[in-house]
Order: structure tokens, then sequence, then C-alpha cells
């Protein structure tokens, strides 16, 4: 869905950084062979998560939802030397395809994937995180967000994608639709939440920057 109108859309997209060679392959491979491939972050996105992790030099990165790899390969461009990326994700069909693909990548060593529920992963970690992007299973956005918010440092970035969830938050859910619902619950989390101060942009699905205080 696009919220802002087609030809205005091309010419952000015309005037942002261009596309990294190796994502560019990744993204078409993705495209050709993956299901779902809406669901990677792409090239505008990418350059933004891009351009935010590096204005945040990050030591420790963790991100929720690897899919094919590309949004990890864009958050780890702003990484310190020696920090760390930890990607979490339920897919194993799909793990030899983002390790190919972050052995590419000028940060294969500080990446480290992780297979299985996030819910079950993340209280695994002893590590303190300056950015986390979480981009899962939309109903449990919330459960994401309070398991996170001890391991994120003050002053750190908490990045949340799809908050607009192709503009279904504005209606009512359906009593099936968890994942609108989790959303709808989780926008309003993160403007309730004194522990963090949060800008929502228009960005392609929606995208949430909340500021750890």
């Amino acid at each position: 869905m696009h919220f802002l109108p087609e030809e205005i859309d091309e010419y952000v997209v015309r005037h942002s950084q261009a596309e990294p060679q190796l994502l560019s392959e990744l993204n078409r491979e993705t495209n050709q062979k993956i299901l779902q491939p809406r669901m990677l972050s792409g090239h505008y996105q990418g350059r933004v998560l891009s351009m935010i992790s590096k204005i945040v030099n990050p030591k420790n990165i963790l991100e929720i939802g690897t899919y094919t790899g590309y949004s990890a390969i864009c958050l780890a461009e702003g990484i310190q030397a020696g920090g760390e990326l930890h990607t979490i994700d339920m897919n194993e069909e799909l793990f030899d395809f983002q390790k190919r693909y972050f052995n590419r990548s000028p940060y294969s060593n500080q990446i480290i994937q992780h297979l299985g529920d996030a819910k079950e992963i993340v209280p695994t970690l002893e590590l303190k995180f300056d950015l986390v992007f979480i981009d899962a299973d939309k109903e449990n956005y919330c459960d994401y967000f309070h398991m996170i918010i001890d391991k994120l440092n003050s002053g750190g970035i908490l990045l949340s994608d799809n908050v607009l969830w192709s503009g279904k938050v504005l209606e009512e859910p359906e009593p099936d639709d968890e994942a609108t619902a989790g959303l709808i619950e989780y926008n309003d989390l993160l403007i309730r939440d004194d522990r963090v101060e949060t800008v929502m942009l228009p960005i392609r699905d929606g995208l949430s920057i909340s500021r750890k205080k």
C-alpha cells in the first residue's frame, strides 16, 4: 500500500542512496525464489534502516524476524567493530539462504543467527542492546516489547516495522485477525509507556522509532 502518491514515492527512492550490489542480488533472489517476498524490507526502507544504524553506531543489535537477511545486513552497516548483531527467526528453511548472504557481507563474523521462538531465545541473551528491530509475528509485538525493554540501553533505539499494516490499524479488526489487533494494541503501548518516546513514520507499511529514556 502506498501512503504517498506513487510519483512522489518513486521520486523519494530516486533521491535516496543506491541499493548496494549484494543487497540488490539478495532482493532479486528473494523475489525469484522465496514465498511472500513482500516481507523483504527492500531498497528504500533498507537504506532508512542503514542510516539509522549509522547514526546510532550501535555496539550490539537485536533483530526479531530475519526473513532472508536483508534488514540484518542493512542494520549491520552501522555496527561498531567488535559488536554483534543477533537475529532470530523460526523458519529453518531460510537459515542457509540467510547464511549464504551473511557470509558474503563484510559482517559475517558479527552476525549471529538464532533459530527458534524469540520469546524463548531473547531471555537467554546476556547482552544489552543499543538498537532493536522488531519485524516478526505482529500479534506478539507487545510481548517482544516487554521482553526487550530492560535489555535496551538508555538512549537506545527500538524500530518497529509494519505498524500501519496497510491501513488496517484504522479499522475495527475482525474477531480472528490477531495481527491487526496486536498492532493496534502495540501502537497504543508505545505511546502510553513512559519509558520510551516514539515517532511513527509513514515509510512503506509504517515504521516506528522509539527511544528509551
